[in-house]
Order: C-alpha cells, then sequence, then structure tokens
C-alpha cells in the first residue's frame, strides 16, 4: 500500500537508480502519472514529458476499458471485446478520447515542443496498469520515435499486463508490488487516490531546474 502518488514516485526512483544521470528522459501518462513521474524525474535529474494517450471505455461502462488510442489517432483495441460494440458508438468514443488526448498534450505542454526521445532510454511511468491496454500504446508510440531502450515502471500492476507490454516491446518492466497481489483497481494500493487536475499537471510539467 502506497501513501499516494508521490510516494510511489519516489520509491519507483530507487528502483530505477541506475538511470540516474544517463542519457534518458521519463514520459509521464497524465494525469495521476505525472505525480508520480515527477518523482521518478526529479530524482534520477531526468527531463519529464508526458505520453499523451487515453482510455476508451465501454459505451455502455465508460470505466470499462476496450482500447486506447493517443493524441494522433493511433489505436489499440481488445478484439475480444470491440466486437460485440456498435461500431459507431465505438468510434464516436475514440474520436472523443483522441480529442481529449490532443487537448492535453497541448495545454500540458503549454508550447513546449515534445522532448527528443531518438537514441534516449525512456522510463514511461504511470500511476499503475490495470488491463495494460493504454500503457501497451504508450510503448508503441514511443518505438516509433526510436528510442535506445523502453523502460515502463509503475506502481502495481498485473502479470498478463506485465507479459504483455514485453510482447509490445518494452525493454524492461519494473514494478514495485508483486504482480500476483495487484487487487483489481489501482486506487486500492493508494492510502490516497483523489483525482489530479490539469493545474496540477502544468505545474509538475515545468521544467526542473539544471535538467535540460
Amino acid at each position: 500500500m502506497f501513501t499516494d502518488r508521490a510516494e510511489a514516485g519516489k520509491l519507483l526512483a530507487k528502483k530505477l537508480s541506475t538511470y540516474a544521470g544517463k542519457d534518458a528522459v521519463v514520459l509521464a501518462l497524465p494525469r495521476g502519472g505525472v505525480v508520480t513521474g515527477r518523482e521518478v524525474a526529479r530524482a534520477l535529474s531526468l527531463p519529464l514529458d508526458i505520453v499523451a494517450v487515453r482510455k476508451v471505455g465501454h459505451p455502455e461502462s465508460p470505466e470499462y476499458a476496450v482500447g486506447a488510442v493517443d493524441e494522433h489517432g493511433t489505436t489499440i483495441m481488445n478484439e475480444a471485446e470491440v466486437h460485440t460494440i456498435d461500431t459507431q458508438r465505438l468510434a464516436e468514443e475514440t474520436r472523443r478520447q483522441q480529442q481529449e488526448a490532443l487537448r492535453r498534450s497541448t495545454l500540458y505542454r503549454g508550447g513546449r515542443a515534445p522532448v527528443s526521445v531518438e537514441g534516449k532510454i525512456v522510463i514511461i511511468v504511470d500511476d499503475g496498469i490495470a488491463t495494460g491496454l493504454t500503457m501497451r500504446l504508450a510503448v508503441r508510440c514511443v518505438k516509433t520515435r526510436h528510442p535506445s531502450r523502453i523502460v515502463v515502471a509503475v506502481p502495481v500492476a498485473p502479470q498478463d499486463a506485465i507479459r504483455a507490454l514485453k510482447a509490445e516491446g518494452a525493454d524492461e518492466v519494473v514494478a514495485l508490488e508483486p504482480p500476483e497481489e495487484f487487487m483489481g483497481a489501482i486506487g486500492a494500493h493508494y492510502g490516497q487516490f483523489e483525482q489530479v487536475e490539469d493545474t496540477e499537471v502544468i505545474r509538475l510539467l515545468r521544467p526542473l531546474p539544471g535538467v535540460s
């Protein structure tokens, strides 16, 4: 059990200490992942940026993820689920989430260009993984930018998601809590798991002093 996302980030940073000062960047998944990612970036003295991906929820049950989409419209879907969903409704939900990903990408960076990852070690951070669809898409999108290595770092994730991330192309997956102890919901592993607002994400993404 973690007190909050910031504590989880500090603990993750200890596990990732070998990357301190390396030619690496931290990419966080908004919004909650930015709180965790900021602590990792600060401890390792690395630049922090985001990967704007969004869960695509089932039209009848929005909290249940059936896919993910990024700001450019790249998708990954759970094919076992989507064939049972009305095509038009799924397309509408996917477009809506793409627009939200684009909104976040634009707003959170505040006019700054995305951090270059070509030839670098990329540490992708979130506050936890449930289905793994958004993180799988994040890995897939980062791979197209030609990093030298992709490390996924999260406080908690189920075993099947870890296997899927490695199959997707993650070179390393770091999870703090044993995968077999995943309780079915990320928030169940935290004492405090409140929603993170846009203003907090913008503040956390301000460049760290002395890090370029």
